[in-house]
């Protein structure tokens, strides 16, 4: 039976394109990622989101309907492997037959090595058991490769990914080139105008340092040239330990940091405990969009919400 007709039999819709061709079925992995495919397929179809929003992409279980969406499709868009290492298995396998692109290594795209040094890792080292207990707490976790996944918070990177999206839906389906090429550079120069917004935003509060949750933030930090003295927690799979909690404190006291950034899926108390004693102000910010409505504007709104919320912590 042909993969048509299978779809048509079992009850499934086929988009189709002002061709009238079928459209090709797009699955993507995270929110960020969706909504710039459902920018670059505006009026001609809709991508489907295998991460559900609010969860980490770190580790996940994937449910039917999720597995079925790679299962069916044509073409997967991906941060890649270095953000989503359980999701490698699940694309060879449930989505052997679809062209397959990883977005971190999409042209254009910056990528930014996985960060380490003073500003991440302050422990002075003293003596040989306290670096056996740091170099535990400083465990990657979550992250396989060498370069930084949270590739998606920069702008730069988001105005490349929609025209990889676009040069390879026009592969798949050159009935809708025309279309998907006219919706990827109209997000382009979303995002361009988008970022003149940040960039003016954050320039009062450009000599103000803050502390982020943990390090996901370099390539949005990289884009607007507003880079995070620290951060709380060096691994996404595990708390900081006391002893990380204690280096962040010291490092509030001693280099006047006005801002401390939370996030909605970690534990808020670690960030209390860490802001105990200081006068240093508290925000939330949130890189996947996890209380945003998933489709094309979620995007934008990720790096606005951020931009807004960095700089209202920052100026107090």
């Amino acid at each position: 039976m042909s993969r048509t007709l299978l779809l048509l039999t079992t009850g499934v819709a086929l988009t189709t394109g002002v061709a009238g061709a079928e459209v090709p079925r797009v699955a993507t992995d995270i929110a960020p990622v969706h909504a710039l495919a459902a920018r670059v397929m505006a009026g001609v179809g809709q991508p489907d989101l295998i991460v559900a929003p609010g969860a980490s992409p770190h580790a996940y279980a994937l449910r039917p309907s999720e597995a079925a969406a790679l299962q069916n499709a044509d073409l997967v868009f991906w941060v890649g492997p270095d953000l989503t290492p359980w999701l490698a298995d699940a694309v060879a396998t449930l989505a052997d037959g679809a062209e397959v692109h990883v977005l971190l290594g999409a042209a254009g795209s910056l990528t930014l090595p996985v960060r380490t040094g003073v500003l991440f890792e302050v422990h002075d080292h003293a003596d040989d058991a306290d670096h056996a207990d740091h170099d535990d707490d400083h465990g990657d976790g979550d992250h396989e490769g060498e370069h930084d996944p949270h590739a998606w918070l920069s702008p730069q990177n988001g105005a490349a990914w929609l025209g990889e999206m676009a040069a390879q839906l026009s592969v798949a389906d050159p009935a809708n080139a025309a279309a998907y090429a006219a919706n990827a550079a109209a997000g382009q120069a979303e995002l361009a105008v988008l970022s003149d917004e940040i960039t003016a935003l954050l320039a009062p509060v450009r000599d103000k340092q803050f502390i982020v949750f943990h390090d996901a933030y370099q390539y949005f930090e990289h884009s607007f040239d507003l880079p995070a003295t620290g951060a709380i927690s060096l691994s996404d799979a595990t708390a900081p330990s006391p002893a990380r909690i204690a280096e962040i404190q010291g490092m509030i006291r001693a280099q006047e940091i006005a801002c401390v950034l939370a996030e909605p899926q970690f534990n808020p108390g670690i960030v209390a405990a860490v802001l105990e004693g200081s006068t240093a102000n508290t925000g939330e910010i949130d890189p996947m969009g996890a209380d945003l409505t998933p489709g094309a504007d979620l995007y934008p709104q990720v790096l606005r919400n951020m931009a807004t919320r960095l700089a209202d912590c920052l100026d107090g």
